[in-house]
């Protein structure tokens, strides 16, 4: 598969570099490089992967799923720098070798579309968990993101971004073929597909699945008990949130989205999920 850069305007542009393009998916220009080695990436079966579209809710399932997997206390992870317990594959930092030596468990997150992930995973091996979130309320978190960060240099609009996003044109390629690359391997007996709106409107399921996904047993009360741990990190997340805009908040694209927009995103979102039996919980 050819590796070639991607033109990006001047103004706005997502990096300051351009973007780099593989296999005909625009991925952040420090993947450059290293496709062949994440190909190659040796697994565990011991492994837990957390797979997502950039701003699908990914820092607070790292969070629920340490909690599950771990038997971690809610205020404990909320002192510690999770971050640093699961690394992200295709970041430059740690990077792939330290990666590679973790101590079993590891715990891994990635944004690469489905068929970039390790070739062992798509042969079963080790476990995904793989969230999605609504595309609207998605890119409305994703443009806050890119704005609140001076190493993505954005300073478009949001109509602009918005319409980058929905012509396929941001990092990790298109959001579209992203969910739907997954949700076609729902059935996997190493897959668990999520929904980010699942966390606030049905928790108790979402935490059952998880647990029995994970192998961790637990009876009627333990369940009990984690939900509401699980709960208290939610709360905690969005009490944490410094904007004045909760990013993780469901229906956030209602005070954002003006009428104009979210018809041309509807058309967009037909035209690309028509096929599909995936749907979102657009509002709670």
């Amino acid at each position: 598969m050819a590796e070639s850069e991607a033109d990006t305007p001047s103004t706005p542009i997502e990096f300051e570099s351009k973007y780099f393009e593989f296999d005909g998916v625009r991925l952040p220009p420090f993947c450059r490089g290293k496709m062949e080695e994440i190909a190659n990436f040796s697994l565990r079966s011991s492994d837990i992967w957390i797979v997502t579209y950039p701003k699908s809710g990914t820092s607070l399932l790292q969070e629920v799923v340490y909690l599950v997997s771990q038997g971690a206390d809610p205020d404990e992870i909320g002192l510690m720098n999770i971050d640093e317990q699961l690394p992200v594959l295709e970041y430059p930092q740690p990077g792939l070798d330290i990666i590679q030596e973790l101590t079993s468990p590891r715990l891994i997150k990635s944004h690469l579309p489905y068929r970039f992930l390790p070739t062992a995973m798509h042969n079963g091996e080790s476990k995904v968990i793989y969230m999605a979130r609504n595309p609207k309320d998605l890119v409305v978190s994703y443009y806050q993101f890119h704005r609140s960060l001076r190493t993505m240099s954005y300073r478009g609009t949001f109509q602009e971004f918005c319409r980058r996003f929905m012509n396929d044109k941001l990092g990790y390629g298109s959001w579209f073929e992203h969910v739907q690359e997954f949700w076609e391997h729902r059935m996997d007996s190493n897959v668990l597909f999520l929904k980010y709106e699942d966390m606030y409107k049905d928790l108790g399921t979402l935490v059952g699945q998880l647990a029995r996904f994970l192998g961790v047993s637990c009876d009627k009360a333990q369940l009990e008990t984690m939900v509401e741990s699980c709960n208290q990190l939610i709360e905690q997340c969005c009490n944490s949130e410094a904007l004045s805009i909760c990013r993780g908040r469901v229906g956030l694209w209602q005070d954002i989205f003006t009428v104009s927009m979210n018809d041309k995103f509807d058309t967009v979102y037909r035209q690309k999920m028509g096929k599909s039996d995936l749907t979102f919980d657009f509002g709670l």
